[in-house]
């Protein structure tokens, strides 16, 4: 009985097929340098042909490519199966962005942190370039401490700030990533929750911190504590009304607040609940029907804002200005003017005070009285004088 030969070596390749896979236009292959130099590298591609990387196909990938030894391996992409000296055509270019891509993808998975380069600023958010592809950081995935807090929005100062950092390496994570569409997306204030995770878990809502207001807008005010920052809203800045947080707090200055709310790396303050509420004890000092004096801070369509004390504000309603209609109150008083009110409510719980001034006597309500009332120079008519009767006496 004889034994079954062991298969040879080329009637696996013809049982296989393997021999008749050869290379096409845009197959990403593997191969051995044969030779580098500045302007050429030669590559073997399996024994069966020679091809050669020149041209920008090198050159755009040249500092990855600069040190290549021969024997090394290497992977590149084949751009022309031929080209004028028989050789295959290949480009280290295509294939360093496939293998860039495959990187961002394991990066997007992996959610490892990286640096990447700043190119330009406009107004969304930096382009950045990141394993040799052109990625975006918008705005809103900054770190807070890079974030471009501009008063009002203003566009183009918000530009200016992005420009600086142009040149710059920002450590980010990937946050999307779709080769496809070209698209790729980091973010550097997902860098900074993660570092501050460990820190924000020290804290909880209720604990009084210190810190340095960092920056003031329109909205409220930042305060930086530890290696943490907080925003303290312009409602919880003080118990008394005002029109922006800049009219009571400064850039550098130390304040004290109490930690209200929590949410991931977003942490809320209040400076007001470290002071009294000035409204619990409001109906001692204000009850309705007094009469007190008040400045006007504010003058609305709907009313004038009025500052009893540095504690308590008021509304008078336009309802309670006059007792006429009144087509434009800025006639009846501006901000600074200093009036007579009656306190007409009283609702401490509800921070609310409400005044009157039709019912009180002050310039400005004799002005709108006396324009109803009839001027000297004009005649009043008398009224009508019935005559005198003088009873008929009867005849018996």
């Amino acid at each position: 009985m004889t034994q079954a030969k062991e298969p040879s070596e080329l009637a696996k390749l013809l049982e296989e097929g393997s021999y008749l896979q050869f290379p096409q236009v845009g197959d990403v292959i593997n191969g051995h340098v044969v030779s580098s130099s500045r302007r050429e590298v030669r590559v073997d591609i399996g024994g069966f042909t020679t091809g050669v990387v020149r041209g920008r196909e090198l050159f755009a990938e040249s500092e990855e490519y600069t040190h290549l030894q021969p024997g090394e391996e290497i992977q590149a992409t084949v751009v022309d199966l031929e080209n004028e000296n028989g050789e295959m055509e290949l480009s280290f270019r295509f294939a360093g962005q496939k293998k860039a891509w495959d990187e961002l993808k394991q990066l997007f998975t992996s959610g490892d942190i990286v640096e990447a380069r700043v190119l330009e600023a406009n107004k969304g958010g930096l382009l950045i370039r990141l394993q040799h592809v052109t990625g975006f950081l918008p705005v809103s995935q900054l770190s807070p401490e890079n974030y471009p807090r501009v008063s009002g929005g203003d566009k183009n100062k918000i530009l200016e700030k992005l420009r600086t950092f142009v040149g710059q390496n920002i450590k980010v994570r990937v946050i999307d990533v779709n080769e496809n569409e070209d698209k790729l997306i980091v973010s550097e204030k997902a860098v900074w929750e993660d570092q501050q995770k460990n820190v924000i878990a020290k804290y909880q809502v209720g604990d009084v911190v210190e810190g340095e207001v960092t920056a003031v807008a329109d909205f409220g005010a930042f305060v930086k504590f530890e290696a943490l920052e907080g925003l303290v809203h312009i409602s919880e800045i003080a118990w008394q009304r005002i029109d922006h947080p800049r009219d009571v707090l400064k850039t550098g200055q130390h304040v004290r607040a109490e930690i209200i709310g929590i949410e991931g790396s977003k942490i809320f303050l209040s400076m007001k609940k470290l002071l009294a509420d000035p409204w619990k004890s409001v109906g001692e000092r204000y009850k309705v029907g007094d009469v007190v004096k008040g400045k006007v801070l504010k003058v609305n369509p709907f009313g004038f804002f009025v500052e009893l004390d540095p504690e308590i504000h008021g509304l008078a309603h336009v309802s309670e200005l006059s007792d006429k209609p009144v087509a434009d109150v800025k006639t009846l008083a501006n901000p600074g003017d200093i009036l007579d009110f009656k306190v007409v409510s009283v609702e401490p719980k509800e921070h609310r005070l409400g005044l009157s001034l039709k019912t009180t006597k002050n310039p400005a309500k004799k002005a709108v009285d006396e324009d109803a009332a009839p001027k000297e120079s004009e005649s009043v008519p008398e009224a009508p004088v019935e005559p005198e009767i003088t009873p008929i006496e009867t005849q018996a």
